[in-house]
């Protein structure tokens, strides 16, 4: 069952068994969390992320490059993933784009 609340948000009841409630309580004791709702509010966020939905633009590769290089520009580090999910391009087509413009001496690879 889901209710709303005044400030738009949404209540969710569930059922624990005996055991789940007992872990949760015995992190709870241990300072990790102040109570239960935090502690489930904490859950489902750690597995919206597990689970995040990265949408992929199917755009010509040169205008990929050029977004690249302009990612480059403004964040002087970072994983070809990173790029890939913030501008949301393939993998694939990230690397290959990276390889070569490493090639061109337009960007230089760091090893760290």
């Amino acid at each position: 069952m889901i209710k709303t609340t005044a400030n738009k948000n949404k209540s969710v009841s569930t059922k624990l068994t005996p055991v789940e409630q007992e872990e949760i309580n015995k992190i709870i004791a241990a300072g990790f969390f102040l109570n239960t709702s935090d502690f489930i509010r904490q859950a489902i966020r750690d597995k919206i992320k597990e689970y995040k939905i990265i949408n992929i633009r199917n755009i010509p590769k040169e205008q990929a490059k050029e977004e690249i290089k302009e990612y480059y520009k403004t964040n002087d580090k970072a994983y070809v993933s990173e790029v890939a999910e913030d501008l949301e391009l393939e993998l694939e087509l990230v690397f290959e784009i990276t390889d070569e413009l490493e090639k061109e001496n337009q960007l230089e690879a760091t090893g760290n």
